[in-house]
């Protein structure tokens, strides 16, 4: 209830009113029955913006830090997070991710839908970056379709590092389903896995027109901060 509370009361009218999303391709996600969305990760915005445009529930995988909090914020948050069906998430090791796949299978296996960041987290920079193999298992244990989304003009609206940015219509598109059932049964075969993930990927870059970099998010940041710190080391010097 609280769900649809926030999308057609709270905050799904004033973001359509201010913002007005666009949408492209809606028509590939079913009407009913499950679905695995595949989403680049541009800003904590792309949650909102996705969900806003499809007249289906989403649920979504959110850090488990989201969950944890104390005092007042903490239970605000928690309530928050619960309440808009998002799943709590361990992003320390591949296995404490187990509980938060099993939780996907359960959206599923009831014949919802299930949004996921293959990223894993947001782009810094506005590129496409590697994605984590975690949605190519889930397609394959579940034999659901993936159909790949792109958002594009989140990170405008709303920065990484930043709590607002400038005024843009974020534009949803959303691409023909993908079907992996030829790879059934091979759901332990990393390359397997790797190869899916990086079709999912390619389809999602067709769709966003981001840059590709075969490298996971959190390694290339980690590369520019560093890159930044020794420019202004050279500078100072």
């Amino acid at each position: 209830m609280f769900y649809w509370f926030l999308k057609w009361i709270l905050l799904g009218p004033p973001l359509r009113l201010i913002f007005r999303p666009q949408a492209h391709g809606v028509d590939h996600v079913p009407t009913e029955g499950p679905a695995i969305l595949a989403c680049n990760h541009l800003s904590y915005a792309d949650w909102l913006f996705m969900p806003l445009v499809l007249p289906r529930r989403v649920s979504f995988v959110a850090k488990a830090e989201y969950f944890t909090g104390t005092g007042v914020k903490g239970w605000l948050q928690k309530n928050f997070f619960t309440g808009t069906g998002n799943i709590p998430i361990d992003r320390s090791g591949a296995s404490a991710a187990e509980g938060a796949l099993t939780s996907a299978k359960k959206v599923l296996g009831s014949g919802g839908i299930f949004g996921i960041f293959p990223e894993g987290t947001r782009s810094h920079d506005g590129k496409l970056y590697r994605g984590r193999t975690g949605v190519a298992r889930l397609a394959l244990e579940t034999g659901v379709p993936v159909i790949p989304v792109a958002v594009v003009g989140t990170d405008v609206v709303a920065p990484p590092g930043k709590k607002f940015g400038r005024f843009t219509r974020p534009v949803v598109r959303f691409g023909e389903p993908l079907d992996f059932s030829r790879y059934e049964g091979m759901s332990d075969d990393r390359y397997i896995l790797r190869s899916i993930t990086d079709e999912i990927m390619y389809a999602i870059m067709e769709l966003s027109k981001q840059e590709y970099v075969d490298m996971y998010a959190p390694q290339a940041k980690e590369l520019s901060k560093q890159a930044e710190q020794e420019q202004r080391r050279k500078k100072a010097s």
